[in-house]
């Protein structure tokens, strides 16, 4: 009886045992790391072109400020704002009432001053009176005239004349107001802006490694061999004109420490006008580069990580230096090589030595849907 009593316990407890097990079993299975599959390409070498952008302002060719030169107020205002008007046009005119009676005055002036030596040149040739009261008297005469004649140019200055060829600016002041040459503003400005400058800037560094990326022994010859520029409307759209980079001063500016650049834009259509603001853009074209697409690589104190897929499908965090970027791609300096395999899409669920199971595709693939958010 009691052997069969421990023969019944003995089995009891083999069960518990068996279930305690099957339990412990089921319980560790979740805990088991699950091996799931992430999207890996290929890195590929590209031929691609960055671009390094610089506020600019716009420009016509010739800009000429349209000033007063003797005072008066506008009778009349004979042009409008943007209108083409060419060299010597009418422009402005203004009223001449109180010089007109001052020339009325010199002119009489004149006439009594020719009188006067008339009247003493036969007195001269007779010896009645001194050949020095005919000299003093056509002195006097000279003199008159200048006055007459300076008036008589105000009052030609009082029509205000374009003194170049292009279009009418804004207008600041309108009839009735009173003007002189020391107005604090122009007329207007008249700029021809058939071909259209954009002036911008570059710091110090920035000009020394452009100038050491272009080609050219001198520094004229790099000038001519720098590259076309384009020019960043302020809507955001590209002018469909390319410009070319003229000049360089070449002078570091004390006060800013910048170098100025101007390139040069036609403008046939006449999109661009004076006082036009917009963004330079400056191309570099990398031939052979090694590229990764930004969205593949994660930032960490700075520093720009990928990650790369090893032979034994497990992932490294690599650390990659940047020696440029485009919208979509950093340009590689170190870190990975050409036919290095990349994790390129959901690197924000991996850790360090996790394993993968990798599904590669084409590079081209992952890459051309990106579309940059902000250019």
């Amino acid at each position: 009886m009691i052997t069969k009593i421990h023969t019944k316990i003995t089995l009891l407890l083999a069960s518990v045992i068996l279930v305690a097990c099957g339990n412990d079993t089921k319980q560790s299975a979740p805990n088991q790391q699950q091996v799931l599959p992430f999207t890996v390409s290929t890195v590929p070498v590209k031929n691609v072109t960055s671009f390094v952008k610089y506020p600019a302002t716009v420009e016509g060719t010739i800009s000429s400020e349209v000033r007063a030169k003797v005072s008066g107020y506008i009778q009349k205002v004979l042009i409008d704002e943007g209108q083409k008007v060419k060299k010597g046009q009418a422009l402005f005119k203004l009223e001449t009432q109180a010089l007109s009676q001052d020339a009325e005055a010199a002119k009489a002036n004149v006439n009594a001053a020719q009188v006067e030596v008339d009247k003493l040149i036969p007195l001269v040739e007779k010896n009645i009176i001194s050949a020095v009261q005919l000299e003093t008297a056509k002195a006097k005469l000279l003199q008159a005239k200048s006055n007459y004649n300076s008036i008589v140019a105000n009052i030609g200055y009082a029509t205000v004349t374009s003194p170049v060829d292009g279009y009418v600016g804004a207008i600041a002041y309108r009839e009735g107001a009173l003007v002189s040459a020391t107005s604090t503003k122009p007329l207007t400005t008249v700029a021809s802006i058939d071909n259209v400058y954009a002036f911008f800037s570059m710091n110090e560094t920035e000009y020394l490694n452009f100038l050491q990326k272009t080609d050219g022994n001198t520094r004229q010859e790099k000038i001519e061999n720098f590259p076309k520029v384009n020019l960043i409307l302020a809507n955001g759209q590209t002018y469909t004109e390319e410009g070319t980079i003229q000049t360089v001063t070449g002078q570091i500016d004390a006060t800013t420490g910048t170098v100025s650049f101007r390139a040069l834009f036609n403008n046939a259509n006449l999109i661009l006008s004076n006082g036009n603001s917009g963004t330079i853009e400056i191309p570099t074209n990398y031939s052979n580069a090694t590229v990764v697409p930004q969205s593949a690589t994660y930032e960490q104190q700075g520093q720009i990580f990928v990650y790369k897929v090893n032979p034994d499908q497990t992932v490294s965090s690599t650390l990659i230096n940047i020696k440029d970027k485009t919208s979509t791609f950093y340009i590689i300096e170190s870190g990975i090589k050409s036919g290095d395999k990349i994790v390129v899409k959901g690197i924000g669920k991996l850790r360090n030595n996790m394993s993968i199971i990798p599904q590669e595709v084409a590079f081209d693939s992952v890459v051309k849907p990106l579309k940059p958010l902000f250019q």
